[in-house]
């Protein structure tokens, strides 16, 4: 079953990828043929559906084959079905071992490496972590390849978009199955690859391409940690597979290596390496930029890549490796710290953004956020929880986010919408419900969670909790802020649209709204029938060590217990999003000429939050332009002027020079020549007679 789960995605790409390929390869031998024109059949091959930068069509894209739309069928069927049967065996999986009290198993699938004392067996490590993951993964990204149906169906590279998700899910499901540190890097490494492909889908419009690329380099520097970190895990237990390293962390926490200079203990070290890779995954303050800009890839990316699964990754890999960041006290308050930090700085940019799909997308951050300050609590249990119910009521968000922008043809700017309760009720409806779960709405799947993760922080006892209670507890007011400033632009009040596009708006196609039916109703049941087992009474027998459950951390017992939570605590949450709800409703439907009037007075900081806190820009001077200046002077002046200066171009340009003249010396003409010898036995002879013939 876990093979089957894992494998059949892949196997989704690779028949979706080969008729990707064929219908390239017909689009190609057809215009052959129609055109005789070599180099416009290789334009042809390429005819995926390329967007503007509103994502509308590109109407000077050449036609693909007629047999496409055969072979776009045929990448669908084949990718969505093999997807609805892993997701179907990843529930029957969760409620056998999850929920039914089935023992972990470990599933060797083939010897990898051995090399002297380095093994790395490919092996999938079935247990509660990993089953809640598998469905999550499996879910989302089978209700997305089912809405990509609807979504894609006028976009030619159909089946290579269908090939990019599978591709990427196959990775992921790597990486939530792996079995060592090497195997979960080979699942991480292909995570960004896939979203790489699918960030820059359209690969006619440059801001797909920027945003691809930008998503891709500020990984790598969160990758360059987490392989620093797994280097050193190995040189410190001489393994790489989780139970040895797992079962010697005790005997190693007091132990220090010499890091930069400074004596620091090995296992603080480490987790504080693990820990950039988290950062840049799942796009952790100072290495965040990267999330907002891909939402350039096509909406259901947006939702399977930056709303469920891979960005999660980084939540998933500090829980995995739970035993290391329990001995390491100081990498966990940076954990709390820079999640608490996130938190607070996503919600305050996504107060004022006006794309639809950006607010969304710095709601994902903000989240993710909250997820790794439990994790620095030590309250595993509620960051994979806030994981779990996040997935199904942000992907719901997503794609009725993907729902409107089809709607209203591809416009995605807030501020031009208004009124489409009335043409798309459906959509208005579910993304009612997301935003209520989003927000922590009473006995929906987020109030559960985010709670849990707020009460968390105020009983912990890391340094830097009362930071962090404080930051989730503001972040908590604008989201609901936020969230409901969205839905009262999109839904409610008179519409601000063209008058055109308002009149044309109509509801999606039922493969589109059945997708977001399903997430609707995990948006509220994910919560209640879980909680005692991620975080209740049933924590213990629901894990089963899946995750750390030593003696030391008692903040999860601190959450039960009346004397150490304050009755006021819990109810923060509510106040707060209460108070959001309210703001939002007199600021964008009471009084709607609030928002205008507080930006003209305080331009500078909504000058401030607009541009993201001036990131990008501070990176572009920092970094980028830097790295670019040096660039081009080691191509112009180090490459272009010294290397093949002096080298291959001098070397060849005096060889030319030389030979050129030499040729001059050859006339044809015999007299020339015997006049040549003539001049060199004269020259011989004197030679002679003043050197040799001297003697």
């Amino acid at each position: 079953m876990a093979q089957a789960i894992v494998f059949l995605p892949l196997l989704g790409f690779i028949l979706a990828g080969i008729a990707s390929l064929l219908a390239h390869r017909a689009a190609s031998a057809k215009d052959v043929l129609a055109f005789g024109n070599a180099d416009h059949s290789a334009q042809a091959g390429h005819a995926a559906h390329a967007h503007d930068d509103h994502g509308h069509d590109d109407h000077h894209a050449p036609e693909v084959s007629p047999h496409s739309e055969g072979v776009s069928r045929f990448a669908e069927v084949i990718t969505t079905g093999f997807l609805a049967v892993s997701c179907v065996l990843a529930w029957t999986m969760f409620f056998q071992i999850a929920v039914g009290g089935a023992a972990p198993v470990r599933v060797l699938v083939a010897d990898w490496i051995h090399v002297g004392g380095f093994v790395a067996d490919w092996a999938l490590r079935i247990d509660t972590l990993t089953a809640v993951m598998l469905v999550v993964v499996t879910s989302v990204s089978m209700l997305v390849h089912l809405y990509s149906v609807g979504y894609m169906h006028e976009d030619a590279g159909r089946p290579r978009f269908m090939a990019y998700l599978s591709l990427f899910t196959f990775a992921m499901l790597m990486l939530v199955t792996s079995d060592n540190l090497v195997q979960m890097f080979f699942g991480w490494e292909g995570v960004g690859l896939a979203s790489y492909l699918l960030i820059g889908f359209w690969y006619k419009k440059k801001s797909a391409n920027d945003a691809a690329m930008k998503a891709f380099i500020v990984n790598r520097v969160g990758d360059f940690g987490f392989a620093l970190g797994i280097f050193l895990v190995f040189w410190v237990f001489g393994a790489v597979a989780y139970d040895p390293i797992f079962a010697g962390v005790a005997g190693k926490a007091k132990e220090s290596v010499i890091f930069l200079g400074y004596k620091v203990p090995m296992i603080e070290l480490a987790a504080c390496l693990l820990f950039m890779g988290a950062m840049g995954k799942s796009a952790q303050f100072l290495l965040h930029t990267w999330l907002p800009d891909a939402m350039e890839g096509p909406t259901p990316v947006s939702a399977l890549i930056h709303a469920a699964t891979m960005v999660t990754a980084g939540v998933f890999m500090v829980a995995r490796l739970s035993p290391i960041f329990e001995y390491a006290p100081f990498a966990q308050s940076v954990v709390l710290i820079v999640g608490a930090t996130t938190a607070f700085f996503a919600a305050t940019v996504g107060l004022v953004q006006n794309d639809i799909k950006r607010v969304i997308a710095y709601s994902t951050c903000s989240q993710l956020g909250y997820m790794f300050v439990a994790l620095g609590t030590g309250v595993y249990g509620a960051g994979i929880y806030h994981l779990f119910t996040h997935a199904f009521f942000k992907a719901l968000l997503f794609l009725g986010a993907g729902s409107v922008i089809h709607a209203m043809h591809h416009e995605q700017d807030i501020r031009k919408m208004g009124g489409l309760a009335k043409k798309i009720p459906f959509t208005a409806a579910m993304m009612g419900i997301g935003t209520i779960a989003l927000t922590g709405f009473p006995f929906t799947a987020g109030f559960y969670s985010k709670d849990a993760i707020i009460e968390a922080a105020y009983v912990a006892h890391q340094p830097g909790h009362v930071y962090a209670f404080i930051c989730v507890v503001l972040a908590a007011f604008m989201t609901s802020f936020y969230s409901w400033r969205l839905y009262f632009l999109t839904f409610m009040g008179e519409t601000r649209a063209d008058k055109h596009t308002y009149d044309h708006a109509h509801e999606s196609p039922l493969v589109m709204l059945i997708p977001l039916g399903v997430l609707a109703a995990g948006a509220i049941l994910a919560g209640f029938p879980f909680v005692e087992k991620f975080i209740g009474h049933d924590y213990e027998s629901f894990w089963k060590g899946a995750i750390f459950m030593g003696a030391d951390n008692h903040t999860l017992h601190d959450m039960h217990d009346h004397s150490k939570l304050p009755s006021w605590v819990p109810w923060t949450p509510f106040v707060m999003m209460l108070a959001g709800f309210v703001l939002a409703y007199c600021f964008y439907l009471k009084w709607p000429e609030l928002p205008k009037g507080l930006a003209e007075r305080h331009p500078a900081l909504y000058r401030f939050l607009l541009n993201k806190w001036y990131f990008d820009e501070l990176y572009d001077l920092i970094f980028v332009r830097p790295a670019r200046c040096l660039g081009t002077f080691l191509w112009k002046k180090g490459d272009g002027m010294v290397i093949d200066g002096f080298g291959p171009d001098g070397v060849s340009a005096l060889v030319l020079k030389i030979t050129g003249r030499a040729v001059k010396l050859q006339t044809g003409f015999v007299y020339h020549y015997a006049f040549a010898m003539l001049l060199g036995v004269a020259g011989f002879v004197t030679w002679y007679l003043f050197s040799g013939g001297a003697h």
